[in-house]
């Protein structure tokens, strides 16, 4: 077995500013064994410059760059050819991985070799705090797709076998932001399982009116990926007016968008 069991890819684009706490919070992780594979999709700032600094601090860092900004789907499977470990481990350069993190997802996945995939909920802040936990469900099925991913990208670790299985992440601008709903689609599609822990572990830095942003070609992406999930997952015909669930939402007035929101989250 090699030095490292963790490989923690992370695609990194015009985040100096927070960049530095979110590598800073996995050298808080109270499991150490881990590498962190990051590759700067042409940032505009200086986050390359800072990731730099981090590389002359830790041996554990392997930096990459792209030449221009080519897409997380591209990013991330370029980082993918650097892994070498058993698991891989996704991070991004905005958000806090809660101090045990590492240590209960490996743990997970050493104790069920029936399960290739584990994540968990997240805590969502921005600059006035922490204002929403998600949810979750502990064992996925392929019905789970039918309303979104059945679980959170950024918190993931997966069997590097697996993502290998699947050639990992499926590199075409029409799966650009929901890359992960389709990679977990794929390996489900392969035979392979996940698991999600209840406990947050991980806060993602999510700006209360990004829904507004949200465009209508990437909701049309949205509903073509489903479409195509369904389709590969073997998903009864009358739950195919589900994919149109993205541009729907879209034509909400946006206070009862937020109001059935909350009711989501409401514990």
């Amino acid at each position: 077995m090699g030095k490292y069991r963790i490989s923690v890819i992370m695609g990194i684009y015009n985040c100096a500013e927070t960049l530095a706490e979110a590598l800073d919070s996995l050298y808080a992780q109270t499991y150490k064994n881990f590498k962190i594979i990051m590759c700067d999709d042409g940032s505009s700032d200086n986050t390359y410059e800072i990731a730099k600094n981090y590389t002359n601090k830790y041996d554990n860092i392997i930096l990459l760059k792209n030449e221009h900004n080519k897409g997380l789907n591209y990013t991330l499977n370029k980082c993918l050819e650097a892994v070498d470990t058993e698991y891989v481990a996704r991070m991004d350069g905005d958000d806090i991985s809660l101090p045990t993190r590492f240590e209960k997802e490996i743990a997970f996945l050493d104790n069920n070799p029936d399960i290739a995939i584990v994540s968990c909920p997240m805590i969502h802040f921005d600059n006035n705090g922490d204002y929403r936990t998600g949810i979750a469900h502990e064992y996925p099925t392929i019905y789970s797709f039918i309303k979104g991913s059945p679980f959170c990208h950024a918190p993931v670790m997966i069997k590097t076998e697996a993502i290998n299985c699947v050639n990992g992440y499926t590199d075409d601008k029409r799966f650009l932001r929901i890359e992960d709903y389709n990679l977990f689609m794929k390996l489900y599609a392969a035979g392979y399982k996940g698991y999600n822990l209840l406990e947050p572990l991980y806060k993602m830095r999510d700006d209360r009116n990004a829904y507004k942003r949200r465009t209508l070609s990437a909701r049309i992406n949205s509903c073509r990926a489903r479409l195509i999930a369904y389709k590969a997952l073997g998903i009864k015909w009358y739950y195919f007016p589900y994919a149109f669930r993205p541009i729907i939402i879209g034509l909400l007035p946006y206070p009862l968008y937020k109001l059935l929101r909350n009711l989501k989250y409401k514990k």
